[in-house]
């Protein structure tokens, strides 16, 4: 273990011991929200309910947590209210069965066409997800400190094309992804830890198989499901995050406002595969910290500025080598219901795609559920030797039902990286989430 993973493993000692520390002082402060409260959807205000009253979540939007509480949500009146009256008897037996087992639990699936205006070869592409997951609380049920078991597996597949969405940003042209989770893999357990919260859920502790952008560097704008979908927005490109697989991570408030957060995780991890030897015998790992302040802790995710400093060992057999880096997030929500944002990302080594990276855009929530966003990036590719790339999305999020929603997507880039014959590339895009 390097000098950076030692620093990483007694953060998170660090972590614990002063959140525990802290703990006793603040109880004899008043009492604040708690620090997973679920936020990850913007605040609806007041005018929506959730089928379940309580999410316990440490974790952005795209985490179980986060997807649970966002899916959960309910507003008085749908486009398609006749449509969600035939499904109300599914959300009461869910809720039944929160209240019996403790089980929060959905089952999804989401369908992704994109055609892109050049390309190196293909110019369209089709691809869907089909996911099962949810959170089972087997230990201090209904308490301030449950314990519980958190779980996602899913299928992502093509659907009559040649690419995913995922691949087609590269075929046209573009450095980045323009379609984040739509790739191809036939089934795997992406989640499968336990999560346990101490000191009034002030301090959460996870440890299992992970998907560490759940964790590291997040913002509420950044589920690729729900909001935007190119890698340029829904994670930081200059972080060399790995795929999802065996690992550690732990986030606690140090005071009412200020937090700290960190974990290390197998740089080798694959969704298809145990894991268990990449991370004991390559012993390669990822590891990040976080120092963050917040307006209160139950908008830990909307109003946020952080710093996250990250490092990646070299992955022998993948031919990566040693990167390290550096990350800024600024976000606040205001108005309830407009959230600007501005990131910014640096990457020594070429693990990553991008070496540097400049964001900014601004986010939307209606009370009726409908998110709009729009966000432009500059970015310097890793490898020297191509040009920096400009990248522009828009979307906007039709919430039909509770589960249903239609999401156009408008991205524009300009110089793509990998696609020196064109100076503006397109792409046009359609999702269609349905969430049970």
């Amino acid at each position: 273990m390097d000098r950076f993973h030692i620093i990483a493993f007694y953060s998170v000692c660090v972590i614990v011991f002063s959140t525990i520390a802290t703990a006793h002082a603040q109880d004899n402060e008043p009492t604040g929200p708690n620090f997973e409260t679920s936020n990850a959807q913007f605040d609806s205000g007041g005018d929506a309910r959730s089928i379940y009253q309580d999410i316990p979540q440490f974790g952005g939007p795209s985490s179980v947590g986060g997807q649970l509480a966002e899916d959960a949500t309910v507003v008085p009146q749908y486009r398609l209210q006749g449509l969600q009256d035939y499904f109300n008897p599914w959300y009461r037996f869910k809720e039944r069965v929160n209240d019996d087992i403790g089980l929060q639990f959905d089952i999804d699936e989401s369908m992704f066409y994109q055609v892109a205006t050049a390309s190196n070869g293909e110019s369209d592409a089709a691809s869907g997800l089909v996911r099962f997951y949810g959170q089972w609380e087997l230990l201090n049920r209904g308490s301030d400190n449950p314990g519980m078991l958190v779980f996602k597996a899913e299928n992502r597949h093509k659907m009559g094309s040649f690419l995913t969405p995922f691949e087609l940003g590269f075929e046209a042209g573009s450095i980045l992804p323009t379609g984040t989770f739509f790739s191809e893999f036939n089934f795997g357990v992406t989640n499968f830890y336990w999560k346990q919260y101490f000191y009034d859920r002030n301090l959460a502790f996870v440890v299992g198989r992970i998907d560490v952008t759940d964790f590291v560097d997040v913002y509420a704008m950044m589920n690729p499901l729900t909001h935007f979908i190119n890698l340029a927005f829904s994670t930081n490109p200059t972080i060399a995050v790995p795929n999802q697989g065996l690992g550690v991570a732990a986030g606690g408030m140090l005071t009412n406002q200020l937090y700290m957060q960190g974990g290390f995780a197998d740089a080798n991890g694959q969704p298809t595969l145990p894991g268990f030897d990449t991370f004991f015998d390559d012993a390669e790992y990822f590891s990040y910290i976080e120092f963050g302040a917040t307006s209160s802790k139950e908008k830990i995710y909307l109003d946020n500025v952080h710093v996250t400093l990250w490092h990646t060992d070299e992955r022998q057999a993948a031919g990566s080598p040693e990167s390290h880096g550096v990350a800024f997030t600024a976000q606040q929500f205001f108005s309830e219901k407009w959230l600007p944002f501005f990131r910014f990302g640096y990457s020594d080594g070429d693990a990553a795609l991008m070496q540097t990276t400049f964001s900014t855009g601004l986010g939307l929530m209606r009370k009726n559920q409908d998110v709009a966003g729009v966000g432009i990036s500059w970015g310097k590719p890793a490898d020297g030797m191509l040009r920096d790339q400009f990248t522009s999305e828009a979307f906007y999020r039709i919430q039909l039902t509770q589960f249903l929603a239609l999401t156009p997507d408008v991205q524009l880039i300009v110089d793509p990286a990998l696609n020196s014959d064109v100076d503006v590339l397109a792409l046009f895009g359609i999702r269609l989430r349905a969430a049970f």
